[in-house]
């Protein structure tokens, strides 16, 4: 794993919320995007080399609802930067991580990504990205 990529807070109103976290970081988010595989609107601020994602979700059985209503608002998960989310998923996998995403799906940020279950992470939801590069 290279670095922390992003972390994830699930949020009710992501519109108050890139409010509150313009004026904490002092700075508009850089990207706004619905992902509807995943049912969610997303904003994203960057700070220094890691990003915090605002997740809303968009529809009431989505797994952002879920957790909001479960838990609150607050963290969702901790994303890390991957070379090859592939072999990283094969390597977890043997280690004994409990994978959600069998097979690595398009995310928001231009990402493709795959989970790991927080039953086998001490409890963090954790989130796998590779930057998805343009083919000629």
């Amino acid at each position: 794993m290279n670095k922390i990529e992003h972390i994830g807070i699930a949020v009710k109103d992501i519109e108050k919320s890139n409010k509150l976290f313009s004026s904490l970081f002092n700075k508009e988010p850089y990207k706004q995007e619905e992902v509807k595989s995943e049912n969610v609107l997303t904003s994203f601020f960057q700070t220094g080399e890691s990003k915090i994602e605002l997740l809303q979700a968009t529809h009431e059985d989505s797994a952002i609802a879920k957790f909001i209503e479960k838990k609150g608002e607050g963290i969702h998960h901790i994303a890390f930067d991957v070379t090859d989310i592939h072999a990283e998923l094969k390597r977890l996998e043997k280690e004994g991580f409990k994978i959600i995403t069998k097979e690595p799906k398009k995310g928001a940020d231009n990402k493709l990504v795959a989970f790991l279950h927080p039953k086998s992470t001490n409890g963090v939801l954790v989130e796998l990205c590779q930057e998805i590069v343009a083919e000629d």
